[in-house]
This record gives structure tokens, sequence and C-alpha cells, in this order.
């Protein structure tokens, strides 16, 4: 008897299923959908529930006029039925405009960011206010180290001083970008902030975060001089960071509100008193390692 019920079951769950897949199919649309789908109906049937999921997405990404407008429950993405053997495996397959997303901001896994804001990463040579005449040097400067880098000259970084929200940050990020378009790794690092959760770092992953910033391709320190001035961020971090790089002839950029003599005389001043040695050797490095411009205009961030 247990069997004959079971049998019978079966038959009931299947009676059901078919019954739910013809119902479906009185969808046209839906019926369409399966119909072109390489998969025989003993196995559609099967799957009715997730197919009208399936075939939701997929009509949901034929009118589709962006990214931004999908309707789909993981965005940029469809869910899309393939027959494995006697069975169908659902996955989400990246679309059109997601695929086209993906292939335009790979460049950002060559970007290492920190303490940084993450859009940051969206600053472009294409967005760069030319109404400033004070900027086309640096945009002049700008195309000739992508030539320079290109053709392995390891040209120097910039030293860009300036006006409060001139654009200075932004300006020198929208290079690292386009370098980081042409698969060159960029670290873009606030300086200020960098050494005080370096300095927490000490007993986890100091050496690993140090070492990285030290030897990045392209380096961009940000707003030094705003920081708190100390034996230890001048004579153990800046420092060796400057000479390994200036011996390496890696790419180094600077931004900051201080000219390179306000720098020094900041450099020279920390609570043990004042060394205008070690501070002279600091900038001695940082004009090795660049070409110092100015960069005075209207604040940008108003």
């Amino acid at each position: 008897m247990k069997n004959i019920n079971n049998i019978l079951e079966k038959d009931l769950n299947e009676t059901e299923l078919i019954q739910s897949f013809q119902a479906a199919c009185s969808d046209k649309g839906f019926y369409e959908f399966v119909r072109n789908l390489p998969i025989e109906e003993t196995i559609l049937i099967k799957y009715t529930s997730s197919l009208e999921d399936a075939f939701m997405e997929c009509k949901n990404c034929q009118n589709c006029k962006g990214i931004e407008y999908c309707k789909n429950s993981v965005v940029g993405y469809c869910y899309t039925p393939k027959k494995e053997k006697n069975i169908i495996q659902f996955s989400y397959v990246a679309c059109p405009w997601k695929e086209r997303d993906l292939k335009e901001n790979a460049y950002k896994e060559n970007l290492e960011l920190f303490d940084m804001p993450k859009e940051i990463k969206e600053a472009s040579l294409k967005a760069v206010y030319t109404d400033d005449k004070s900027r086309v040097p640096i945009i002049r400067y700008f195309k000739e180290f992508i030539e320079k880098y290109n053709d392995k000259n390891n040209p120097k970084g910039l030293y860009l001083t300036g006006s409060f929200g001139s654009g200075k940050t932004y300006l020198i990020a929208a290079l690292l970008n386009e370098m980081a378009k042409r698969k060159v790794c960029c670290a873009l690092v606030y300086y200020p902030e960098f050494l005080r959760s370096l300095k927490s770092s000490f007993q986890t992953d100091y050496v690993e975060r140090f070492n990285f910033i030290k030897t990045s391709p392209i380096l961009l320190l940000d707003d030094i001089g705003a920081e708190n001035q100390s034996n230890w961020s001048r004579d153990e971090v800046l420092g060796p960071i400057l000479q390994y790089r200036m011996q390496n002839h890696l790419p180094t950029f600077f931004t900051s509100n201080l000219t390179l003599e306000e720098l020094e005389a900041s450099l020279s001043t920390t609570s043990s008193g004042v060394d205008k040695v070690k501070a002279r050797r600091i900038i001695e490095r940082i004009k090795q390692l660049t070409i110092p411009m100015e960069l005075v205009g209207k604040n940008r961030r108003n």
C-alpha cells in the first residue's frame, strides 16, 4: 500500500508540474522564451517558477537604457538558465551595460587609496577645468610625463603647491588614474591620516603598509606639511620613503598648501626641538624627485 501511495503521490506532483508549466506558457512571451531554450520540455516543466523569474529579468533587459535603470534583482546581471546534463543551472550573467561598466572601471584595480575619498578614483583628465591659465603648464607637464613614462624614462613627479581648494589633489589624481588605465599601479595617500594609521599599526601590518607605499611604482603624498611634525614621522617614515624612491627613480608626487621653503621650516621644528639639517635633507630629496609647480586659483570646493 505504501508503494502505491508513493506512486500516486509522484504522479500527482508530476501532473501539478505539467499544469503549472502549461499555465505559464499561456503567456506568449514566456512561451517564446522557453521555446528558444535548447532544453527538452520534460526538463523545463520541473523549473517553471525559476524560468518565470529568468524570463522577467530577460524582459527587463530588452528595454533597459543603462545600468542605472536596471530592475533586476542583481543590478547589471540577468538570471539565466543553462542545461547541465539532465538539470537546469541558473546563474547571473553580466549584461552588456555591466560588461562595459566593468571594462571602463577595470583600471581601478591598479589604484590603492590610503585615507583618500573613494570618489577620487573618478578623477579624469577629460574633466579637468581648463579655464584657469595657471593650469596650462601643469596639463602640458602631464602630457610630457605620460610620453616619457611610456618610453621608460622614469620622469620626475610634481611638488604641487597652491591655495586651498584650487584642485591640486584632483589634478594629480586625474593623472594617476590615467596611468592606472595604462596598467601602472599607483598609490594615493592622504599623508597626515596615513601617519596616524601607520603609527597605530606597529603591532599588526606596519611593515607591510610602509613597504607598499615606499615601493609603489607611482606615489602621491597628498597634503604634506599638514601633519603634526615629529622626529619619527620625519626621520623614520618620510626620509626612508624618499630615499628609496630617489635611489630607484620612482615617480613621486606631492600636494601641499606650503611652498618648499615653508615645508622646510615646518619639518625643522618638532616637539624635540629644531633640526634644520634633517629638514634640509628631506627638502633636497623632494627636489631630486620632483618639479615644483604652483596652482593658484579660486576655491572650487564651494
